[in-house]
């Protein structure tokens, strides 16, 4: 164990504990000046957030990271703008803190009631895009939490400038220090212990890959809410219509191929396949997405290579796509039960009740019909940037905004009354 790590961090949960008292009752008018404070802050000081994360591209490169994940290592002035307008949005958006949810009098008199309420101190632990260090740290100040942020290793540098540029701004806004913290080390060691912190964290959300889901299934003894594993899938039934499956599919692999909510496997019914998938496939060639097939896709598509049993359950992040021809509708929905990993699924077709069977049949946190699966956002859904996407079923699922970062707690109101 290294004592001197896990010292340092039990510092920062003191700290976060006693920050998260203050922020239980603050004002949402002092929570949004924060906010803008530090939006404004990120804008100003772009040059070094830039400088920081040319140092993360550098030895990305030099560890030999595809493109994809250097583009999502990536920042420049429009994602920086960009950032800092999420946190502006996140101001604007309603506080949830102290909203009633329901209130009812009971017949002895007492009025009982739910309220909305900060969950405490939220633990993240993330994977190589650094603008989740401005979104999780305006999420959670605007729900009224404190933050502990471990990012990945290959964005150290940009994590430690965004984190160090927010908090301190925050705390120029009246924010107690600790309110924003990252844990500022590369080591796995401090991952596993932020799994461990019982005394200090309330949730853990893990925002990640198989691997980071497997470790804190084996570590966690901390709650947590699993996010961001996204093996998706788009069913093109046997009544769609292939003017809409093509640019469907090409922009839910292609458009940004290393988000979790771009598609990775395509499955295609038989009575369409021969009709429908060379062109689909040749769009997608032309974007230099490599094509893994099952045998009936080799043979209508001979440039595919064939897949293997690993391709139907791997999250590529990248220009590959696995493509599959199906029998029916229930061997789609079989196979995306079976290998999808509970993100987002969509189904193309003109048969109302194809789709519904579809959506009703598949176990997933969005499922589409006729769209693509890169819709699956909090901005895009209404309420602003998200902690990640929930995978699992308990408290949230889907799209993590303010809301799902809070708890309640019942109040009641009374006259005097006692129980006999």
């Amino acid at each position: 164990m290294n004592d001197l790590l896990w010292k340092t961090m039990v510092e920062q949960g003191e700290q976060a504990r006693k920050a998260a008292r203050f922020l239980a009752t603050a004002s949402t008018s002092l929570k949004n000046e924060a906010l803008i404070s530090m939006a404004d802050a990120l804008e100003d000081q772009q040059a070094e957030i830039m400088q920081a994360n040319q140092q993360d591209l550098q030895a990305g490169r030099e560890n030999g990271l595809s493109d994809a994940l250097l583009d999502r290592l990536a920042l420049d002035e429009k994602r920086i703008h960009d950032m800092a307008q999420g946190v502006r949005e996140i101001a604007a958006l309603p506080d949830p803190v102290g909203e009633v949810i329901e209130m009812q009098r009971r017949p002895n008199g007492l009025d009982v009631g739910r309220i909305r309420t900060p969950m405490g101190v939220v633990g993240i632990i993330y994977e190589s895009r650094p603008n989740v260090t401005a979104d999780a740290a305006a999420l959670c100040l605007k729900a009224g939490n404190a933050i502990l942020l471990r990012g990945g290793e290959e964005a150290l540098y940009s994590n430690r400038m965004i984190a160090r540029i927010i908090s301190t701004a925050a705390s120029r806004a009246g924010i107690p220090e600790g309110a924003i913290q990252l844990i500022d080390s590369d080591s796995r060691e401090a991952a596993v212990y932020l799994m461990k912190m019982n005394d200090y964290l309330d949730v853990l959300i893990p925002r990640g890959g198989k691997g980071l889901k497997q470790a804190v299934q084996e570590n966690a003894t901390v709650p947590y809410i699993m996010t961001g594993m996204g093996n998706c899938h788009i069913y093109i039934d046997e009544e769609a219509d292939y003017e809409k499956a093509v640019p469907i599919v090409y922009n839910a692999k292609v458009q940004r191929p290393s988000v979790c909510n771009a598609a990775e496997t395509l499955l295609i019914h038989q009575q369409v396949a021969d009709e429908m998938l060379p062109g689909i496939l040749n769009k997608l060639k032309e974007a230099r997405v490599e094509i893994r097939g099952c045998e009936r896709t080799c043979k209508i598509y001979p440039d595919a290579i064939p897949a293997r049993v690993e391709d139907w359950e791997t999250e590529y992040l990248d220009l590959i796509i696995a493509v599959r021809v199906v029998d029916s509708l229930e061997e789609a929905l079989d196979h995306i039960n079976t290998y999808g990993t509970g993100h987002s699924e969509a189904i193309v077709s003109e048969s109302y009740g194809h789709v519904r069977r579809f959506m009703a049949g598949v176990d997933a946190a969005a499922v589409y019909a006729n769209a693509s699966t890169r819709f699956t956002d909090g901005n895009v859904f209404g309420f602003g940037a998200e902690m990640g996407i929930s995978t699992q079923k308990l408290h949230a699922r889907g799209p993590m905004g303010l809301r799902e970062l809070t708890t309640t707690k019942f109040i009641i109101y009374g006259d005097g009354q006692i129980r006999s």
